[in-house]
């Protein structure tokens, strides 16, 4: 109640609350324990007790230089600074994580950053020591539940082995078990194939 007292318009607020109050008190409403079943009183909690994923919370922080720009036929990207002078040390690899995200505007700053990062020159270089850690955020987005997750990591996994080549082989035998199992599924067996097709093109032969 102090915070009442210290707002100008106390008197306002005071009587308003309190006709809320006797409103809700009123015997007509339901007994008490029934506020704890109450979603209104359960959500507030349930939003703090989830720790927000990694990728919104850096993203929340700023710590993702790049932006969702709305655009009246398509979205688009901005950067703050050009992605060449962007650490892919943890840029990168943040942004991987960000493939399993599944709310806008994280989905799209997630999967375009990526592509766009990739795409700079000399990518090939600053991604090849990261491939040991970066693999399994991709095994991650494509072991996902979710189709667009997983749609994501597998057009990440392609846009990767197009830079790095021959570099991926020794990973990829972590993620061909994910791959496998969706090749399973009527739904993905064209989307899968046509990957698994561009990685053995990319990066020779695919035991």
């Amino acid at each position: 109640g102090s915070n009442v007292l210290r707002m100008s318009s106390g008197i306002q607020i005071k009587t308003k609350s309190s006709a809320q109050k006797s409103k809700t008190c009123s015997p007509e409403s339901q007994p008490k324990p029934s506020a704890k079943l109450n979603p209104k009183t359960i959500d507030p909690f349930r939003a703090y007790s989830q720790p927000s994923s990694a990728f919104a919370a850096t993203y929340a922080r700023g710590g993702i230089p790049c932006r969702l720009v709305h655009g009246s036929v398509k979205h688009k990207l901005q950067w703050e600074c050009p992605p060449e002078t962007v650490p892919f040390d943890p840029l990168l690899l943040t942004l991987a994580e960000g493939l399993r995200e599944t709310k806008h505007p994280y989905t799209f700053v997630s999967k375009e950053g990526f592509k766009q990062l990739l795409l700079v020159e000399g990518a090939a270089e600053k991604v090849i020591p990261l491939l040991p850690r970066l693999v399994p955020v991709l095994k991650a987005a494509l072991a996902h539940a979710d189709d667009e997750v997983f749609g994501r990591g597998l057009d990440a996994l392609v846009q990767l082995s197009a830079v790095v080549g021959p570099s991926l082989n020794d990973h990829l035998k972590l993620l061909l078990t994910n791959l496998l199992k969706r090749l399973m599924d009527k739904k993905y067996r064209e989307e899968v194939t046509v990957a698994l097709q561009k990685l053995e093109h990319c990066g020779g032969r695919v035991s």
